[in-house]
């Protein structure tokens, strides 16, 4: 398996992953460097997918992809900068599901996601693991987990990349199905959630498939069961919530690209283009695998379909948990 730093320090270096017939003068745009706002700290899952994109996206276009994180309240604080940022194409936005569920968890936005964003297409579509530290020696499979809580209300807390992410609401869904009751701790984004969890400040999370992947491997975390429909292919046996008896229960992470409403339309076309075709690169597909995620590329239109329909969901499921935020 390669690592991140690996794959996007080799994507630098070298011309061997460069998209064939690829002209970095066919076109205006763009000129100078692009500013990719990733709303979430270093280290998370956004990072994982968004920066091997941006180093593809920096040879195939001869211009600078440089990504600037900006954590915050679940990853609205960068949301908002992006959606006021001046709308000449050179500010892109790399957002996830949790900016679906923001639409409705948060009693006011300074944004609309749909309103102040061009949708672009995902990156990634990752599976949600049930992850426990290893200090619990008495943890060992799923039903070991939900017996210890059953057992113990309140005792194990969770943690998630912030209040109203789809980590935090995954595990609140969880709850609701299984009629139990663990203790939140938000953090401000996977990145910092993970140290803690590895260092054993944090009990459990329902983390996405691309933080927890190499933790998996290497022992540091016990992973129970996936939120998928399906097994994951890298990761064969771990089993999924539906077949371990919660039946229904499904929750997938993704990432996906946007452009500030009023881009030039060839912005986005030039983009979605781009992304897609790097998408079918076999070593991003075998990247993308290790990680457990599917890779995405699916058009703007067809994009944002699948936005409105993810409000919707989530929508339901923030109205059942009663969960609001202020911002």
């Amino acid at each position: 398996m390669i690592s991140r730093r690996d794959f996007v320090t080799g994507a630098i270096a070298s011309g061997v992953l460069a998209l064939p017939g690829a002209s970095r003068a066919q076109a205006a745009w763009p000129t100078k460097p692009v500013r990719v706002i990733n709303p979430f700290p270093a280290g998370g899952g956004t990072d994982v997918f968004l920066r091997p994109v941006a180093a593809r996206l920096s040879q195939t276009t001869g211009q600078q992809f440089t990504v600037e994180n900006l954590g915050g309240a679940g990853g609205t604080v960068g949301a908002s900068a992006a959606a006021k940022a001046t709308p000449d194409g050179y500010t892109l936005f790399c957002g996830a599901v949790h900016h679906t569920i923001a639409e409705t968890l948060y009693s006011r936005l300074p944004y609309n996601l749909e309103r102040d964003f061009m949708p672009i297409t995902v990156l990634a579509y990752i599976p949600n693991v049930l992850v426990v530290h290893p200090k619990y020696t008495e943890i060992n499979s799923f039903a070991d987990f939900l017996a210890y809580v059953r057992k113990n209300p309140g005792k194990l807390n969770f943690g998630s990349a912030g209040n109203g992410t789809s980590h935090h609401l995954t595990v609140e869904l969880f709850k609701q199905l299984t009629k139990t009751f663990m203790t939140h701790i938000p953090y401000r984004g996977a990145g910092p959630m993970m140290q803690d969890l590895l260092a054993g400040s944090v009990d459990f999370a329902f983390d996405g498939m691309g933080t927890s992947a190499a933790q998996i491997k290497a022992g540091k975390l016990k992973a129970l069961a996936v939120t998928s429909a399906k097994r994951v292919p890298a990761f064969p046996n771990i089993p999924t919530l539906d077949e371990l008896g919660i039946k229904g229960y499904q929750a997938t992470t993704w990432y996906g690209m946007w452009a500030v409403k009023g881009s030039p339309p060839e912005v986005v076309n030039r983009t979605y283009q781009d992304v897609a075709k790097i998408m079918q690169e076999p070593a991003i597909k075998d990247f993308w695998f290790n990680q457990g995620a599917e890779p995405g590329g699916n058009s703007p239109a067809e994009f944002s379909k699948f936005i409105g329909a993810e409000i919707e969901k989530w929508g339901k499921v923030v109205k059942a948990s009663g969960a609001k935020i202020d911002l």
